[in-house]
């Protein structure tokens, strides 16, 4: 095989992988743009029972409102959490509704020590009527190691992404925690700084369009450069 046909195969290559990166990017917009609508929807929708909401399979937005109990389940703190500039964790407390499936629920954000030391919040205690967004766990990048460890100073649990059967099963749970969390409403007299943005530590649907546009133009620009190379007159 010669050169040039190397060079044109591997340019070639080059030219699927920028275009289906830049496909994926769109995807990506449309994903977010679509979870956007439905939590707009959902808030402007009347709140459901926290109970019967927490035990749908679902993954949809919803607006719900509910009495139960906190659970005397250790705290658990997301790593890589971040409030405008700054960076922290978030709180996650278990809480069991009243008929309803035991869930995670997301208590707020916090900062973080420049020396990384922990927060020293805790999960409250007794029965509360909780109101908010029962929504998607927060969504990772390229999962990698044990998305949940044990702090072996009576800390609590960190975690770097939420697996909800992972943490039933550390747990010990009687039975798996519901697959969406609860985003408290901001005006509940309990937790820590929130809002009810669903794409909170995330980039926005916009990004994802200027950066499929950057992995289009590469995949053109390769492709142009494969055409002049190959057509042009050799001396």
């Amino acid at each position: 095989m010669n050169r040039r046909l190397l060079l044109s195969l591997l340019g070639l290559c080059l030219v699927l992988a920028f275009a289906a990166l830049g496909h994926w990017q769109l995807g990506r917009e449309d994903s977010k743009r679509t979870q956007l609508a439905q939590a707009a929807e959902a808030l402007a929708a009347p709140a459901r029972a926290l109970g019967p909401a927490s035990r749908e399979a679902g993954l949809a937005p919803v607006k719900v409102l509910g009495a139960g109990f906190f659970m005397p389940t250790p705290r658990l703190l997301l790593d890589n959490q971040r409030r405008g500039s700054q960076v922290g964790m978030r709180l996650y407390c278990a809480f069991q509704p009243e008929s309803g499936q035991a869930l995670l629920v997301d208590m707020g954000w916090l900062p973080l020590a420049p020396n990384r030391a922990l927060p020293g919040a805790s999960c409250p205690v007794g029965e509360f009527e909780l109101a908010g967004l029962l929504v998607p766990p927060p969504s990772v990048g390229l999962p990698m190691g044990p998305g949940v460890v044990e702090q072996l100073d009576g800390q609590g649990w960190l975690a770097t992404r939420l697996e909800t059967g992972a943490l039933s099963a550390a747990w010990k749970l009687e039975g798996p925690l519901a697959p969406r969390v609860l985003r408290l409403d901001p005006a509940l007299p309990i937790g820590h700084e929130r809002d009810l943005e669903l794409l909170p530590n995330t980039l926005p649907p916009e990004k994802h369009r200027g950066y499929a546009v950057q992995w289009f133009g590469l995949a053109i620009a390769t492709f142009v450069i494969l055409l002049v190379l190959n057509f042009r007159r050799r001396p």
